[in-house]
Order: structure tokens, then sequence, then C-alpha cells
């Protein structure tokens, strides 16, 4: 099975707080598995993701994860 490493940024991380900060979730996830179905085996609820990057690219939802990526999921970020 492929071997993925994910970053959730800012308020993401709720979904994961046993991580230290920066520290990446090293998954294993079935071959074909989409950035969809990552979000949902995370429990993370599809409103709450802005944008996704893999290997500082952004893709979309359907994009299927492959052995090595690195996976950046951040929220809507609001500031001033």
């Amino acid at each position: 099975m492929p071997r993925i490493d994910v970053r959730l940024f800012a308020s993401l991380r709720r979904y994961v707080p046993d991580l230290a900060p920066g520290e990446p979730l090293s998954l294993e996830v079935p071959p074909g598995t989409t950035v969809r179905e990552l979000l949902e085996r995370l429990h993370i609820p599809r409103h709450e993701v802005k944008t996704v990057f893999v290997d500082y690219r952004a893709v979309s939802e359907q994009y299927a994860v492959q052995e090595g990526d690195r996976v950046s999921v951040f929220p809507p970020v609001a500031g001033g």
C-alpha cells in the first residue's frame, strides 16, 4: 500500500490532535485513494478545506495519491 505524509494546517490540526506542530501524519492508503477519500478517512468536513497541495502543486479532490506524496491541507484563511 502506498505510504504518504499529510500535513494539516491551522484549524484543521484539531482533527489529529496528537501531532506535534509541523509533524506530518504518515499513512498507508489503499492504491487509488483520492484526496476526497483521504479527507473522509481523517473525518475532515469538505467545507473546512480550501486548498490541497501535493508536492507543492494544487490538486483537486479527485487526485489519486501516490507513494511518497506529501499532502498539505489548508482551511480557508482570513486576515487583515
